[in-house]
């Protein structure tokens, strides 16, 4: 293992066995497995040097534990990681018999600080989507793909993927399979809509050499992937003059913020965003408030 671990039989019989039931019996990848065998050899090293064994540990010595990750320097987000690993870890050794406590039980996980999504401002969302020259059958293409995103919020995967039979133009939305294969039915504006029934009359048929069912088509005929519209979108991003960082993922945060900034219901932007927690949304409404309190600060005169 590399590291100097007490010679117990936590750590010569359990910890094997344990991280041999996550890849074969749960299935979790390797790269996982390989997480959750350097945050318990993390913890045998802290364990190794009070002459502490696993079996004996009370949750006062696990929140000691957690504390000095976080003096080290750890991400609140890594730590929790290293706790999920200790519960998970716990929960086998009490199945198993090796020991009749679980000490992560009610042991809360570090606060984590969610970092705010980054967005472009509408000015730069404008233009951005005036960037490509629909004059030519992958500028058009391109312009409907990016006015679709931002129309929709739909994640890049889902936009790739889309067919052109999930396409509703005259009611205006599409249905999407997001994560899970869970269906939503997203609207699409008039603007988008206008863009899209341009690409489905003047470009698709020309880059339709191959008879995929794929909406947005490649000049081969294929359909689109995530990286190559990840590439479009860099260029596109470049060209629109916009020097911070850019994706198909900030359309996307974009999309949401913009709408909770004029109004709309966070419930709303949460089933077109597709999340299946609200408190996943609920991160947007922390940028729209720092806007306010920005714009609050900058122009009232007592602030």
């Amino acid at each position: 293992m590399g590291r100097k671990l007490p010679n117990t039989e936590f750590f010569q019989r359990y910890l094997p066995d344990y991280l041999a039931v996550l890849l074969v019996e749960r299935g979790l990848a390797t790269n996982s497995v390989a997480a959750y065998r350097r945050d318990l050899e993390g913890f045998g090293v802290w364990l190794a040097q009070r002459e502490l064994d696993a079996s004996a540990c009370e949750r006062a010595h696990l929140r000691r534990y957690l504390t000095d990750l976080r003096g080290r320097g750890l991400a609140a987000r890594s730590a929790a990681r290293a706790l999920a690993s200790l519960r998970g870890l716990y929960r086998y050794l009490v199945e198993r018999g090796a020991t009749k406590q679980d000490p992560t039980l009610d042991l809360e996980s570090p606060k984590l600080m969610r970092s705010l999504p980054h967005f472009l401002s509408s000015q730069e969302v404008e233009a951005l989507l005036e960037v490509p020259d629909a004059s030519r059958t992958l500028g058009l293409r391109d312009r409907a793909m990016l006015e679709t995103l931002y129309a929709t919020g739909v994640r890049v995967s889902e936009l790739v993927g889309l067919t052109a039979n999930q396409l509703r133009l005259d009611p205006g939305y599409v249905r999407v399979w997001g994560k899970g294969g869970k269906e939503r039915i997203v609207p699409v504006g008039s603007q988008a809509r206008r863009w899209l029934q341009r690409y489905l009359e003047e470009a698709r048929p020309e880059l339709d050499k191959k008879r995929h069912e794929e909406l947005f088509l490649t000049v081969r005929g294929t359909g689109m992937t995530r990286q190559c519209f990840w590439q479009i979108v860099k260029r596109y991003g470049s060209a629109a003059g916009i020097t911070t960082h850019l994706s198909p993922h900030v359309l996307r945060h974009s999309f949401a913020t913009h709408l909770l900034e004029h109004g709309a219901d966070l419930r709303a932007v949460q089933a077109m965003l597709g999340h299946a927690d609200i408190s996943t949304t609920e991160i947007y409404t922390h940028i729209t408030r720092e806007r306010l309190r920005s714009l609050y600060d900058s122009k009232h005169p007592r602030a």
